[in-house]
């Protein structure tokens, strides 16, 4: 992986793991495209997540440290009740990421038709939450979190929009926009960080070198920077799109992105 190839994918992680259209499906497409196959080379892999990490901690400090001012208090508060909504949410995802991790890489590799099919379905759940009308709730209930962390679960598949699964299912149970973006943003750190932690491990076991594959430090940098980059600017813009309900237009785009996809692949 030369270091333009690294700076493309690593705009498009930092824009797609925000935006609800899946940065999984985008880095296979784009890996695809230049003859490269950047899920396969870790340290690249963990290096984007961990860039999309520190941006959402960038862009929601307020947020974040609103959070941990309220655990310290050391009593049974909004705040408190918000951490525990997103361990909460953890439980799916941690579930499939301990016991089905090697099954799951394995879809990676399964080719493009299986990412056009999931970005199919994303269109369909930003479509409904789009058009759902429910009953508007107050504060996202404990229920509600763990429905959403089972959205993130399912979301693993390559195609199918984490941040969209998730939003979408939130959207679709009342739960308020706003809410929905702070907290889909929030409750992904803990699974992307134990993620790349799974990576690194398996990184050591490996070795150093074929875990690195053979992009050099300057390309490894540049894949970082950029995913930092724009992940903070998707993750601002994706927070205005979810407040002003236009998800309907990331529908259309994933939609038209899957037809294509899957037409190309049985052609």
């Amino acid at each position: 992986m030369d270091w333009l190839q690294a700076l493309v994918l690593g705009i498009v992680q930092g824009l797609t793991e925000y935006l609800p259209v899946s940065s999984s499906g985008h880095l296979a497409i784009g890996a695809y495209l230049f003859g490269v196959n950047g899920e396969d080379n870790l340290t690249f892999t963990v290096a984007v997540h961990i860039a999309t990490v520190l941006s959402t901690l960038v862009v929601l400090w307020r947020e974040i440290a609103w959070i941990f001012k309220g655990l310290f208090k050391w009593q049974m508060n909004d705040e408190t009740r918000y951490f525990i909504n997103i361990l909460i949410s953890m439980i799916p995802v941690g579930i499939v990421g301990v016991f089905f991790k090697d099954k799951v890489e394995e879809v990676f590799g399964s080719g493009l038709a299986i990412v056009g099919a999931m970005l199919l379905v994303t269109a369909l759940l930003l479509t409904f939450s789009y058009f759902a009308r429910p009953r508007q709730k107050e504060k996202i209930s404990m229920r509600d979190a763990f429905i959403i962390g089972l959205a993130q679960a399912v979301a693993v598949m390559p195609g199918l929009s984490r941040s969209g699964s998730t939003i979408a299912t939130g959207l679709l149970l009342g739960n308020k926009k706003e809410q929905m973006a702070q907290f889909s943003f929030l409750m992904v750190i803990p699974p992307i960080l134990g993620e790349a932690l799974l990576d690194v491990i398996k990184a050591a076991k490996d070795g150093a070198q074929a875990a690195a594959g053979d992009i050099s430090l300057t390309a490894l940098g540049i894949g970082f920077v950029a995913a930092f980059v724009f992940g903070c600017l998707a993750c601002k813009w994706m927070i205005n799109i979810v407040k002003k309900g236009k998800l309907i237009y990331f529908a259309i785009y994933c939609a038209i992105v899957g037809v294509v996809l899957l037409i190309s692949s049985f052609c």
